[in-house]
């Protein structure tokens, strides 16, 4: 469901760090553990490893780690940053922006919300510096798990010991639902490549993975929106329970159509044929020593459709989202798209990046609306999509608001 970041500092309660990691995994949730250098003195690394199946991240200077700045870029994937336990000496470092190592320059790179369980001796709990530490990260947003009151490892018995694993759990995922931003609102997200087939054996496609629109579904899931994921042949695992699976444009557009009423959204993230065969041969088109010649025919633009829809009825709503694959004058077309359209949003990325677009897990975009334009430098595209639906929310306006129309199409 997401990606968590699990920091473990030089505590006691490190042990318990293993269970809350367990915990995380029955969930559903992907575990990436940060330790720090006096956490390995309590638990080693291979635990973590052996469960997580991860490599732990315990040294911001290791080959690799450094080299491709690991913690920036974990810093856009992740969900969650929970630190359990927090020493006094790590919430210290992270009330004053110190970021010496690998887990203290994750807290200040991220966006993710902030969720801390702190750990440590009764008298250092209640010191003046330390309620300050922790009095100033609340002020910032960050979430506590409290520590519990019994047998501490220095032997008093008093409040201090790290949360039972299960507690913090809880708190997780009390914390993955704080963001209910599409919370009663219906979402349509299509995805994948759509497929066109010539023959019983053939078919004519496109190299669309559908991470993007699984990213985007997965999102606006955990936002709390009634999700409708149409989705085109991928060999992706599916990111919600229920999806409609098509296989060509003619399909997805049947589907897409079908759902529009009642939607707040539709997120066109699918890459769909622009084209389809004329002719469908029952039997295999043999081979032949001299040219094919196909008689390809244009398919229906789906956005273009779901406005006229939209139109009709006089409605505003679904807001209307596309994608803009290009190769080159990415932003032009982009523009002369969403226009030509009448949609709200298009997202421009350039396919011709070996880093972005097709097949790999990382995207660079561009979100065009009517009145203002937003490039995203090159991030995971869980990161993106969380930067589409933000745009997304922001459009849609407060519950039962109207949504603004795009702009008169040109013809």
């Amino acid at each position: 469901m997401s990606l968590i970041a699990l920091g473990v500092t030089g505590g006691i309660g490190a042990y318990k760090a293993v269970e809350i990691a367990r915990g995380l995994q029955k969930r559903g949730h992907d575990v990436a553990a940060i330790m720090t250098r006096s956490a390995r003195r309590f638990v080693g690394p291979v635990t973590f490893e052996a469960i997580t199946r991860r490599r732990v991240i315990s040294d911001q200077w290791s080959p690799g780690a450094n080299a491709d700045i690991e913690h920036i870029s974990l810093a856009t994937d992740i969900s969650l940053l929970v630190i359990a336990p927090a020493t006094a000496n790590v919430i210290g470092k992270l009330a004053n922006g110190i970021a010496d190592d690998f887990l203290t320059s994750l807290y200040l790179a991220t966006r993710a919300p902030v969720l801390i369980a702190p750990a440590m001796n009764s008298n250092m709990l209640e010191h003046d510096a330390v309620q300050r530490n922790l009095n100033t990260l609340a002020a910032r947003g960050v979430r506590f798990v409290q520590p519990g009151e019994g047998y501490l490892a220095c032997g008093w018995i008093g409040k201090g010991r790290l949360a039972e694993p299960d507690d913090v759990v809880a708190a997780v995922e009390q914390a993955l639902r704080a963001d209910q931003s599409l919370s009663g609102r219906r979402v349509i997200v299509t995805a994948g490549p759509t497929y066109e087939d010539l023959d019983p054996v053939r078919f004519v496609g496109n190299r669309s993975s559908g991470r993007m629109g699984y990213a985007l579904a997965a999102e606006a899931a955990a936002r709390g929106a009634d999700v409708v994921l149409i989705t085109g042949p991928t060999s992706l695992a599916l990111p919600l329970p229920v999806a409609i699976r098509v296989r060509t444009a003619a399909e997805m557009r049947d589907a897409v159509l079908s759902n529009l009423q009642g939607a707040d959204v539709l997120v066109m993230a699918a890459a769909v044929a622009n084209y389809t065969a004329a002719h469908v041969s029952h039997e295999k088109i043999a081979h032949k020593d001299k040219d094919l010649v196909l008689n390809l025919v244009p398919t229906r633009d789906i956005l273009a459709d779901a406005a006229a829809w939209r139109r009709e009825r006089g409605l505003e709503r679904p807001l209307l989202v596309g994608f803009a694959a290009e190769t080159h004058d990415v932003l032009e077309r982009a523009r002369a798209k969403r226009q030509r359209k009448g949609i709200d949003l298009i997202v421009a990325n350039d396919v011709s990046r070996s880093d972005a677009g097709f097949e790999v897990d990382t995207n660079a975009v561009t979100l065009i609306g009517p009145d203002q334009e937003e490039p995203v430098a090159l991030a995971s595209k869980s990161a993106i999509s969380r930067i589409i639906l933000d745009r997304i929310v922001h459009l849609l306006g407060p519950a039962g608001a109207s949504v603004p129309g795009p702009s008169p199409a040109r013809g």
